[in-house]
């Protein structure tokens, strides 16, 4: 039998059918078995071999693991389409699931209860939970798996910890972090050597769209000594092993349900991430399903990417670019405080810098940063944003003046 690469389950025997047919089929025509598996928008594939898998399979086996994580890009609507399907098959072989989201931070908690228990409408769901603030992506890109849980009863976990705890770390580093300020985090397990390898590349391409870290490829190996990479590495392995936890809590909670995590494709990919916390934890029988967009060739997929990998449909056309200040931002008592100033940006060129008090945005009070992001967005190319701060005791205006395009 196949046994899933983040679990010590083996699959059912149906499973081990299927393979065998797949094989059969792969060994008749290679290359249109390979081409049908990795370029069928709508059809499973395994990326350690390209072959085409069947989806009722999948989804059987999937009710039959403590954990199971979908991936996602964020703004990408078809990835949510699918992961509300295969919820929907995996929900058809058990009813006995939980569901948890990155996009919720555990101190909402409190408001997920009341939507599944019927007492929110929608709207009312979205600002409790302080949606903007919080995730900021298009809710209705998630509503209906919101809408899902709740029409069947499945409890809803929030995993993710604030933004500020991670922000702190990727300042401070996980040691200078105040055990109260913590959220309750465990120490993390160690990152792999090829997941330190990855997130340099993550990194450096994050300095490089900043023209922050112009060196050449060869120079790779030097970012993983980097102090600041190292912090960066330390903030990313909190994340991860903050949801981790709270998968694993979930599952071991009464009735040991199945929890199927929709969490962004980056902390599951080749069982980092998610999936090397949980085993930390000692949760082994994980099973991770990817998304991925047709047209790609099976080679250029990495074998130990997921267990199973969807080929969605090719992403709609996305939405424009929208203006962006510059800035990171924190809500702190009803004041909205500008905690870093990011270089050579609109806010910058305006004259902000950190620990502004932003008080007024477009001549609108500013309570909290979901409504700042929210005016920011609303601007058109080429507009001004008169901004009022509070410095050092003394109110100020400045003028953010947006570029004609935005990038």
């Amino acid at each position: 039998m196949r046994a899933s690469r983040y679990s010590s389950r083996p699959f059912r025997a149906g499973w081990t059918v299927c393979l065998v047919a797949t094989v059969m089929l792969a060994a008749a025509s290679p290359a249109k078995a390979e081409t049908a598996a990795c370029d069928t928008a709508g059809s499973w594939f395994d990326p350690a071999n390209g072959r085409r898998l069947n989806h009722i399979e999948i989804l059987a086996n999937a009710a039959d693991h403590a954990v199971v994580l979908l991936g996602e890009t964020h703004d990408d609507a078809e990835h949510h389409r699918w992961q509300l399907s295969t919820l929907a098959g995996v929900r058809a072989h058990t009813a006995n699931l939980v569901l948890g989201f990155e996009a919720f931070p555990r101190r909402v908690q409190p408001v997920l209860d009341r939507w599944i228990a019927g007492e929110l409408a929608a709207s009312t769901f979205i600002d409790e939970s302080q949606w903007s603030r919080v995730w900021a992506f298009n809710p209705d890109l998630y509503l209906p798996l919101f809408d899902f849980a709740r029409l069947h009863q499945l409890p809803m976990v929030a995993l993710n910890v604030e933004r500020t705890l991670v922000a702190a770390v990727g300042e401070q580093g996980w040691q200078n972090v105040a055990e109260a300020q913590r959220e309750g985090v465990g120490e993390p397990a160690p990152a792999s050597h090829a997941y330190r390898v990855e997130l340099a590349q993550v990194y450096r391409q994050h300095r490089n769209a900043k023209g922050q870290d112009n060196r050449s490829a060869p120079e790779l190996d030097s970012t993983l000594e980097d102090p600041a990479f190292v912090r960066f590495v330390e903030a990313q392995l909190i994340w991860d092993r903050a949801m981790a936890e709270a998968l694993a809590a979930a599952h071991r909670s009464v009735g040991t349900p199945t929890v199927v995590g929709i969490v962004g494709s980056g902390h599951l990919r080749r069982g980092h991430g998610i999936p090397h916390q949980l085993r930390a934890l000692g949760i082994d029988d994980v099973m991770v399903l990817l998304p991925i967009a047709p047209g790609q060739p099976c080679e250029a997929v990495d074998s130990d990417a997921a267990d199973a990998m969807f080929i969605a449909a090719p992403r709609q056309q996305p939405a424009p670019p929208r203006a962006r200040l510059g800035i990171f931002i924190e809500t702190l008592e009803q004041r909205v405080r500008i905690r870093k100033v990011v270089a050579d940006t609109v806010a910058s060129r305006a004259g902000l810098v950190d620990g502004d008090i932003v008080i007024e945005a477009a001549g609108v009070s500013v309570l909290e940063h979901g409504q700042l992001i929210s005016l920011i967005q609303r601007q058109a190319p080429g507009t001004w944003l008169p901004v009022t701060v509070e410095r050092d005791g003394e109110r100020l205006q400045v003028v953010a003046k947006f570029p004609v395009t935005f990038e």
